[in-house]
Order: C-alpha cells, then sequence, then structure tokens
C-alpha cells in the first residue's frame, strides 16, 4: 500500500486570532467577548477593570510579528495556515454600517505575506469571539438581528478578499455553544434550553446565508463548517450503553446534519421534546438552510466512553466532564489519547455525509522544558501528532475524502480554556510565561525538523507499525 498522502493534500497548522494576535485595541478595533474572559472560557466572564492584566492583550504579539512568525511555517513547508480574523478589527461594535479600514488593511497585509509563500489561507469568521457590545445591546446570538449583522461582516470580507482566500470556515466548534453560552453564543451561562438552542438556531441560519453569499461572491472558494469532533464508545457491550453512546454523538452530530444535510435532522426532535424546546422557525430560515457547506471540518483531541449508569466515575478533561477509556493514556490535562479514534471519526463522518473533511484542529497541549543548551526535545508532542497522521493516511486508505491536517498550535499560542502559555502546543516555542514575564523570542523544538520532513516527505517519514495500521 502506499504510504505517501495525496499531492494536493493541505499541510498546516491553526490559529485563532484572540489567541496569537494581541493588539487588542489597537487600530480602531472593539473589544470581544473573548477579551471578557481574561482567565478563558472555563471561568465565567468578567467586566474589565482599568488595568487588569489579561494575557491575551499581548498574547504572542502576531499581529507585529506575523512576518517572522510565517516565515517559519514556510521553512516547515506549510501547504495552507488556518487563522481567524477578529471580527472586532472589522466591525468594532458589531452593528456599524461601515467597516473600519484599518482592521481590513492589516487582513489584507496577513494574507498577502501568506500567499508570498504559496501558503493557502484557510480563514474562520468567528473563532470563540464576537464583539462585545452585541452581546451588551442585543444579548447576542439570543437576538435575530444579529443574524444580519454577521452576515454584513461576512459580506465584507468576502468581497474585500476574494482574490486571496479561497477556503473559509463559518464558526469555530460552533457546538460550544451547549457547554458554554457566553463563549459560543454571547450569552451568559443560566439559559434555559429554549432560550440556548434558539439563540444557535439563529447561528445556523446566519452560517448558511453566509455560505450562500460566499458561493455568490467568490464562485471558486470553499467554504465549510467546523464542531469539536469527539466519539464515543459504549464502556460496555451492554445494549443501554450503545444507545447511550449514539444519543450523547448525535448532540454535536446535529450541528453537522443541519449545516451538510440542509434541515434538521429527524433525531433532534425527540431531544426538543425532552427539553420544552419549540423553535420559532421562518420559512424563510428553512429556506435559508438548504444552502449546505462545500466540506465538514473538526477538531479531535480525545475520544470518551459513554455509560447508562449515572452514578458512573467522570474525569474533567478541558470543559467537559468525560467517562475515561481503561485502555487508554491521557495528557497532562486529563484528554485521553485515542490516534484510533481518528481513524474512526473520518470513516464515520465519510460514510454519513459523503462530503470532504478537513481535520482542522488536532495536538498536545503540554509543559515543554528548555534544555541547557536552548533545546526542546518534545518526543511526546512528536509521538502524538506521528501516531493521528499514521491514522489519518489508514482512514484515506479506506477510500475518505480527507482534504488536509492543519496542526493546533504550530506556534505557542494563550490556551483558550484557561487563558495560560503553559500548556504549549507548538512546533515554535515562545519566550513568554503565565505571567506575560518573557522576550516573545521564538525557536524552534525537535518537532519542528520533524514535521518539516513529514511534510517534505508527503507522510513517508512517518513511523508505522502500530496494530491499527492496517
Amino acid at each position: 500500500m502506499k504510504t505517501t498522502f495525496p499531492t494536493d493534500f493541505l499541510w498546516g497548522g491553526a490559529l485563532a486570532a484572540n489567541q496569537v494576535e494581541g493588539a487588542y485595541n489597537v487600530e480602531g478595533k472593539g473589544l470581544s467577548t473573548s477579551d471578557y474572559q481574561p482567565r478563558g472560557l472555563m471561568f465565567p466572564p468578567s467586566e474589565r477593570a482599568e488595568g487588569e492584566f489579561n494575557l491575551k492583550d499581548v498574547a504572542i504579539d502576531f499581529y507585529h510579528r506575523y512576518p517572522e512568525d510565517i516565515a517559519l511555517f514556510a521553512e516547515m513547508g506549510f501547504k495552507t495556515l488556518r487563522t481567524s480574523i477578529a471580527w472586532t478589527r472589522i466591525y468594532p461594535n458589531g452593528d456599524e454600517e461601515t467597516p473600519n479600514e484599518a482592521g481590513l488593511a492589516f487582513y489584507d497585509a496577513l494574507f498577502d505575506e501568506l500567499l508570498k509563500y504559496g501558503i493557502e489561507p484557510l480563514i474562520t469568521l468567528s473563532h470563540y469571539e464576537m464583539p462585545y457590545n452585541l452581546t451588551k445591546e442585543y444579548g447576542g446570538w439570543g437576538d435575530r438581528r444579529v443574524i444580519e449583522f454577521f452576515e454584513r461582516y461576512a459580506t465584507t470580507v468576502f468581497n474585500r478578499y476574494q482574490h486571496k482566500v479561497k477556503y473559509w470556515l463559518t464558526f469555530n466548534e460552533i457546538n460550544v455553544s451547549l457547554f458554554s453560552s457566553f463563549t459560543g453564543l454571547g450569552i451568559a451561562d443560566g439559559l434555559s434550553w429554549q432560550q440556548r438552542y434558539q439563540a444557535i438556531h439563529h447561528q445556523l441560519v446566519a452560517s448558511a446565508r453566509v455560505v450562500k453569499a460566499c458561493h455568490r461572491i467568490i464562485p471558486g472558494a470553499k467554504i465549510g463548517n467546523m464542531v469539536a469532533a469527539m466519539p464515543y464508545y459504549p464502556l460496555t457491550c451492554n445494549p443501554d450503553d450503545l444507545i447511550e453512546a449514539q444519543r450523547k454523538e448525535r448532540e454535536w452530530l446535529f450541528f453537522f446534519d443541519v449545516q451538510a444535510r440542509g434541515e434538521y435532522p429527524s433525531h433532534i426532535q425527540r431531544r426538543f421534546k425532552e427539553k420544552n424546546v419549540q423553535l420559532e422557525i421562518t420559512p424563510q430560515d428553512r429556506e435559508d438552510l438548504r444552502e449546505t457547506v462545500d466540506f465538514l471540518s473538526f477538531s479531535y483531541y480525545m475520544s470518551s466512553c459513554a455509560s447508562a449508569d449515572p452514578h458512573q466515575q467522570q474525569t474533567t478533561g478541558n470543559i467537559l466532564k468525560m467517562i475515561s477509556n481503561p485502555y487508554l493514556k491521557a495528557s497532562e490535562w486529563g484528554w485521553q489519547i485515542d490516534p484510533a479514534g481518528l481513524r474512526h471519526l473520518l470513516n464515520q463522518l465519510w460514510d454519513r455525509y459523503q462530503k470532504p473533511l478537513f481535520i482542522v484542529e488536532n495536538g498536545l497541549g503540554a509543559k515543554d522544558k528548555i534544555e541547557a543548551d536552548g533545546s526542546i526535545k518534545d518526543d511526546y508532542r512528536i509521538a502524538y501528532l506521528n501516531d493521528h497522521l499514521v491514522q489519518v493516511h489508514e482512514a484515506i486508505a479506506d477510500g475518505v475524502n480527507v482534504l488536509g491536517y492543519t496542526a493546533w498550535g504550530p506556534i505557542d499560542i494563550i490556551s483558550a480554556s484557561t487563558s495560560e502559555m503553559s500548556k504549549r502546543y507548538g512546533f515554535i516555542y515562545v519566550d513568554r510565561d503565565d505571567h506575560g514575564e518573557g522576550t516573545l523570542q521564538r525557536s524552534r523544538k525537535k518537532s519542528f525538523a520533524w514535521y518539516q520532513q513529514v511534510i517534505a516527505s508527503r507522510g513517508e517519514a512517518l513511523v508505522r507499525g502500530g496494530k491499527n495500521d492496517q
């Protein structure tokens, strides 16, 4: 069997504006919901006190240092870079009629720099942030008027960057709204299920309208959606555990179902009935939803187990509570490491939707140690990524259409969940700590040369031999 990836496979890395750019209040940028989450999305939002420290205010200063960082990505051989546009750089309050030219010009320069090296921009329109003003004055996505504001923003950037950006995503991990309503919907916690799903409906309609706008303005572009994907295994062979695993997977598959098929799936109706949800859906909404995405993208970090036993012990990984799999190891942050789960997931999604798939986040957060000579020997990261990429290749051999793979945080960034620098994902080390101390100097880790070799060899350099590599 061939061990190389397809010649047009898009290798790269993934970032988010609010975790890398910094420059939170320069050149007309407004404050976003992320700016009101100084401790990360696992914590409640708080009003910004004068002089309050927020690590994300500077982040890794990508806003000023992106030429240096992009040159390093090019050195690794990136074919694509996923990042996001900060909505508040374009429309600081979200409801203006006219965009902020300085914000538009920044992304012009950023995309030009990527294209100079032949790196395709893969751009997320809303990555865990929206203008805080829309939260304060309208109640976030709970207000139907926000659909029009998002459509205006998207249409503006489509028109501006139509000759520079071919790959787009609407919302990052749209299903986070089920767990963190402020992060996903711009609405404080304490929502009823009726309020939560009505706001989610507004997002889904907005996404569909934006997909239609993209198809109209940039006919050659491809636009997808994005969810946080997690396979669930039945904890035992008890049929009740199997049904519970199916139920939990459908919670996030619902978001793919709507955006890939153009209508609400039948399985969600039972959940709505159980949660006493009666959505306000207009005939125009139903018409809008028929515009479906060109490809499906997702993050994959872990799998979990499901049990019908309500007393089964759970552990916490990021913002989710999970039942541990006794056959798997876990990261320092409690995320279970399951490379074979990625192959399973890719096959599951391909069988279900028959649309191209894009792995836009996958990586290992870890505390890196700097050796006496300044090097960082992150063999644990290499092993994690190697094993996952081997399973991606296995899925391609299974017949799955996989467009590409963008490793999460190719340069060290601020973590979304807890706003830490010490939880590092990168191939590139950034000299900054959790207290904001450091020079921001960049240096290559051992994994830098490894990923460079993997890309150059189209995956031939991956180490195979696991029991699932067949």
